[in-house]
């Protein structure tokens, strides 16, 4: 390593860790303009100058069965990379969420005197605190989105450092409504609900025709309908739209949650973002029945959407599993629809997690990382 050049090994899974990673590539790249960073990756990353050796949709998997069925590439994906990137040597491993993959990476790595940071400590503090132990192990420094996880790893004896979320540094805390609009043709006037099923097959084969259907029940003259679809998933959604007056656009997520009125989304990140853009929205969830029964009892507290969890109470609806059907989307979107004041004060509310968020991000991790460089 050059002190204006460190090498990055990187990885990060499915969409949701490709934009957070595409983040933290741009304020590590000011920092250290002559960077290099290869692993695996997506078009966030790569955008940054990411050399990809693998793309990081081979990591968009969620729940104990989409895992089994993967388990032999996805073993053997990591133990290339590792041995790749031992040879190679990086000055820094950042594993980027992807627990279940980064975390054996990252041990390994580490064992190898490789030094590691993950990116985005797991809910050890909502369900699976036996993952302390897993951190440990693997990392040698956490970058926490959140402003209460540091405690709880310090505790363990984890290195851990708030760097507040990239989100809240990337999205205006006022939102472009009418040029959000305009880009997607939409009218002044037309009441916007935004569809947000998820990024993984697996969300839009169980959350998708939920979703679809609380706007069939919702239709109404002047009221609009946007689905934001990850590139190379339009394909799965369009069959399950039976004629559905719902506008499909490719990517754009963003741009859909800043015209909206109202979103109905898959909960994760989506969730949080929609705060940050200071949207109302209904949380829906359903997965696999097998790791339903899995999950259900594991949780430590009883939110399970980021806004919720951030503001310690029910916020905003969350209708999972068994509740996640039309009926109770429909009904929940057109009561928030329906109460001018409820939504002013949610909006007062997203305001407070979007400053409590804001921490310029990019600059606390790249502190964070230049410092265990150091040490």
């Amino acid at each position: 390593m050059t002190e204006s050049a460190p090498r990055f090994g990187m990885v990060a899974g499915e969409a949701s860790g490709d934009l957070l990673a595409g983040l933290l590539l741009q304020g590590l790249r000011a920092r250290w303009p002559a960077l290099t960073a290869q692993g695996i990756g997506g078009p966030k990353m790569i955008a940054q100058g990411f050399e990809t050796w693998w793309p990081h949709s081979k990591l968009s998997i969620f729940g104990y069965v989409d895992a089994l069925m993967n388990i032999r590439e996805l073993l053997s994906i990591r133990k290339q990379l590792g041995t790749r990137l031992i040879s190679n040597r990086p000055d820094v491993f950042i594993g980027v969420d992807a627990p279940d993959f980064n975390f054996g990476l990252e041990a390994r790595l580490r064992k190898a005197g490789i030094k590691t940071v993950h990116f985005v400590c797991p809910s050890i503090w909502a369900w699976r605190p036996e993952r302390v132990e897993k951190i440990r192990r693997s990392a040698d420094h956490v970058l926490c989105l959140f402003p209460f996880e540091p405690e709880i790893l310090h505790k363990a004896g984890i290195g851990a450092t708030f760097v507040g979320h990239p989100l809240a540094d990337a999205i205006p805390m006022e939102a472009p409504r009418a040029s959000a609009r305009e880009a997607l043709g939409l009218l002044e006037g037309d009441t916007v609900i935004a569809l947000l099923p998820g990024s993984r097959k697996s969300e839009i084969n169980y959350i998708a025709p939920a979703l679809i259907g609380a706007a069939r029940l919702m239709q109404r003259p002047g009221r609009r309908f946007v689905m934001p679809i990850v590139p190379g998933l339009r394909g799965l959604v369009e069959p399950l739209l039976g004629g559905a007056d719902i506008q499909l656009i490719d990517g754009q997520s963003h741009a859909a949650l800043a015209a909206c009125d109202l979103t109905l989304l898959a909960s994760g990140t989506a969730s949080l973002e929609a705060a940050l853009f200071k949207r109302p929205m209904v949380i829906a969830y359903r997965m696999n029945a097998l790791n339903w029964w899995r999950m259900k009892g594991r949780g430590l507290q009883p939110w399970v959407g980021l806004p919720n969890i951030l503001a310690r109470e029910f916020l905003v609806p969350e209708l999972i599993q068994h509740d996640c059907t039309p009926e109770n989307l429909a009904r929940e979107g057109e009561a928030l629809l329906a109460d001018v004041p409820r939504r002013a004060a949610l909006q007062a509310r997203f305001v407070q997690l979007h400053e409590l968020l804001r921490q310029d991000t990019a600059l606390r991790a790249s502190d964070a990382i230049a410092n265990l460089l150091q040490a």
